[in-house]
């Protein structure tokens, strides 16, 4: 497979068609599993890490499931392209960055992926445009299903699914959303909602998961223990916060355009602006000043972009997909100059008037 060709594609869960997508950027569901005749991944040798890699891409490449998934080995990858996998959302970091055989199987639209020998031997998720949870789940147990028809399971009757990490335990799912939130941090609110999640053990992380730092203002909600409650109880728990923080960013983006509306108009509009003119742009920048965009497309402040664009500009100007498209690797300096130049040349292609 041709990476660069994701470059030119953008994965389902990008194009902002689903359910509250100006706010829901993605629903994920997560699920970790482990083959009953195998050691964790954190405990097996090398020649027994290249025995799980091999048996699950048979399987996987074998499994009855539509759309048929695509696999990589990505011991065999460049760094770049691992970290574009990275950038898609198709892999974590620590798969990208762990060593010895480990791969990843996904769809073509990039809804589903299934990462082999991360912390667990398998890490099978879905992704989708909105708060479509449900939908999510169900794409992810139907293609869970199909795989253990497969694959021997590591499962306890008393435990549920056995996972490498305790907390894990029990149905080994994770679910997330991923939220856009610039008016909850505008008045200074995010902090309250932080706590008032904590409260009821659900995780925040920013945009790459665990450890990743919350800029361009996205933000991930997710269960933290699975040990002892049903899938449909920690969907559950996600789904009744997320309407609750919805609401309150829209409430918050209603009182910024009622009560401020001149000073969100101004920032927006020096964002735009030097989105568009500046020479050097480093990614974080690029996140923060995109991120006063997209709150002034959904605010009806700018109508010369719309909201796929802008989220098709968060993930171009990463490191990885930056240097796929100029078509050559790139140092800090260069990246900045070639990030700031492309936002100029896909800006006026979007908007011939911008100079």
């Amino acid at each position: 497979m041709n990476l660069n060709s994701l470059t030119k594609t953008n994965g389902e869960w990008l194009r902002a068609l689903g359910p509250d997508a100006d706010i829901v950027i993605s629903s994920r569901i997560r699920l970790a599993r482990n083959l009953s005749s195998f050691p964790f991944t954190n405990r097996v040798n090398a020649h027994q890490k290249a025995e799980i890699e091999t048996y699950l891409k048979g399987r996987l490449e074998a499994v009855d499931f539509e759309p048929r998934l695509s696999y990589l080995n990505l011991a065999a990858l460049s760094t770049l392209d691992r970290l574009l996998l990275v950038e898609r959302q198709l892999i974590s970091r620590e798969l990208a960055n762990s060593e010895g055989p480990r791969g990843v199987a996904f769809a073509p639209n990039e809804i589903i992926s299934v990462m082999v020998n991360e912390e667990d031997h398998i890490r099978l998720q879905v992704i989708r445009s909105g708060f479509s949870l449900d939908e999510a789940w169900q794409e992810a147990d139907r293609l869970d299903d199909k795989l253990e028809e497969k694959v021997p399971y590591a499962f306890s009757e008393e435990l549920g699914y056995l996972t490498a990490c305790p907390t894990n335990v029990g149905t080994g799912l994770r679910a997330s959303v991923m939220l856009h939130l610039p008016a909850l941090v505008l008045i200074k609110q995010i902090e309250k909602v932080f706590r008032a999640l904590q409260k009821i053990n659900l995780a925040v992380r920013g945009l790459y998961g665990e450890g990743s730092r919350a800029s361009g203002d996205f933000y991930q909600i997710s269960n933290q223990v699975t040990l002892g409650k049903s899938e449909t109880t920690i969907i559950n728990e996600i789904r009744d916060v997320i309407p609750n923080i919805v609401n309150y960013e829209r409430q918050a983006r209603q009182a910024l355009t009622r009560e401020s509306r001149p000073l969100v108009l101004d920032r927006v509009q020096r964002a735009f602006g030097t989105l568009k003119s500046a020479a050097m742009m480093t990614s974080e920048e690029t996140m923060d000043l995109l991120s006063s965009v997209r709150l002034g497309v959904n605010l009806g402040l700018l109508d010369d972009i719309n909201i796929t664009e802008v989220n098709e500009l968060f993930i171009h100007t990463q490191p990885a997909h930056l240097q796929k498209l100029i078509g050559r690797e790139l140092d800090s300096d260069e990246r900045n100059s070639e990030r700031a130049r492309f936002l100029r040349n896909r800006l006026r292609e979007i908007d011939p008037q911008v100079n």
